[in-house]
């Protein structure tokens, strides 16, 4: 099983593994930095999850998600902050993917 210490060495090496598009979410779809894709809840799958707590700080908790598009075709990451910093809109498309599976 993968580990890593850091978000930034995760996101280096999940980049390094073909993770390349940055997904961000936007009124629940999924789409990447470079604006070529979108994705709904049912069109792509989280392959991998990491989870960073630094310190104990809030503000440095995280969730690192490595994402592909059904058909494997489209690779990339998604950064959510959780606890008090997440973001709704994340949590909701990430809920709805667990519950299509």
């Amino acid at each position: 099983m993968e580990a890593y210490d850091t978000l930034s060495e995760a996101v280096t090496a999940l980049q390094n593994q073909g993770y390349t598009e940055d997904f961000n979410i936007h009124n629940n779809i999924l789409k990447s930095g470079s604006g070529l894709h979108e994705f709904k809840h049912t069109e792509f799958v989280i392959d991998k999850s990491f989870r960073f707590d630094v310190d104990e700080d809030p503000s440095d908790q995280a969730m690192l998600y490595a994402i592909s598009s059904a058909d494997r075709s489209i690779k990339g990451i998604l950064v959510n902050g959780y606890g008090i910093y997440s973001e709704d809109s994340t949590n909701d498309i990430l809920e709805k993917l667990k519950e299509s599976h």
